[in-house]
């Protein structure tokens, strides 16, 4: 569903990512590793168009994503859940809902049931302002916002960031019934290992903004985590 080809990417004189190759099949969750700072959020901004790409190939199913502004990806079919949840503070529960609305192809002017049977509090909470809620509940209305607009592909920027474990768990549970029983392809940046083992199906791992070893989630071994991952 998205292949990336050859990517460069540079802040200023600096070469953040190279040649770096990534391949997510649809239908699958794929889990982008790495210790901080190799270049994982960078790649999934230049996959939104939120950072200039040097050059290289981007391609979401059949369309070249170098040639779509920002503002346009989310009609495609892209979700985005940044990293530090990026809530409206000052808007409603419901307010930041409707965001995503205008992205959505069939027209749907309200938000669908199914975001409220996945993140019941949501409900609870329409009238409450985002900022007034919980890190644990602001991630759920973040995940919400980016399904609201019907994504086939969903990127998660490290959505376990700061939660506390119970929500970790309930987060894990609902990617994993988006990508197996709604067929949701999903990548995502995750830096704890058994939640990425819990819900990925495959890993890529990356260093110094280079692609270094990617496969079935069954794969990763304990030499790639003790070589890569492990600070």
């Amino acid at each position: 569903m998205l292949s990336i080809e050859r990517l460069n990417q540079y802040y200023g004189e600096s070469h953040a990512l190279r040649d770096l190759d990534l391949e997510v099949p649809a239908g699958q969750c794929t889990v982008l590793m790495g210790r901080n700072g190799v270049g994982k959020t960078t790649l999934l901004q230049c996959v939104m168009g939120l950072l200039p790409v040097r050059s290289g190939r981007l391609d979401f199913d059949g369309v070249d994503l170098l040639r779509v502004p920002a503002e346009r990806r989310a009609s495609l079919g892209i979700g985005y859940v940044p990293q530090g949840r990026q809530i409206f503070p000052l808007l409603t529960v419901e307010e930041n809902l409707r965001i995503g609305l205008p992205a959505r192809r069939d027209r749907l002017r309200q938000v669908p049931g199914f975001i409220f049977d996945l993140f019941p509090v949501l409900k609870e909470m329409l009238g409450r302002r985002g900022g007034d809620l919980s890190g644990g509940q602001q991630q759920q209305l973040a995940i919400g916002r980016a399904l609201v607009l019907d994504p086939r592909l969903l990127i998660l920027d490290e959505p376990t960031e700061g939660i506390q474990p119970n929500i970790v768990q309930e987060i894990g549970d609902i990617l994993r019934r988006l990508n197996r029983d709604r067929g949701l392809t999903l990548l995502l940046v995750e830096q704890k290992l058994p939640f990425a083992r819990r819900v990925g199906d495959r890993f890529a791992i990356l260093d110094r903004g280079r692609s270094m070893a990617s496969g079935a989630m069954g794969d990763l071994s304990e030499a790639l985590v003790k070589e890569y991952l492990t600070v």
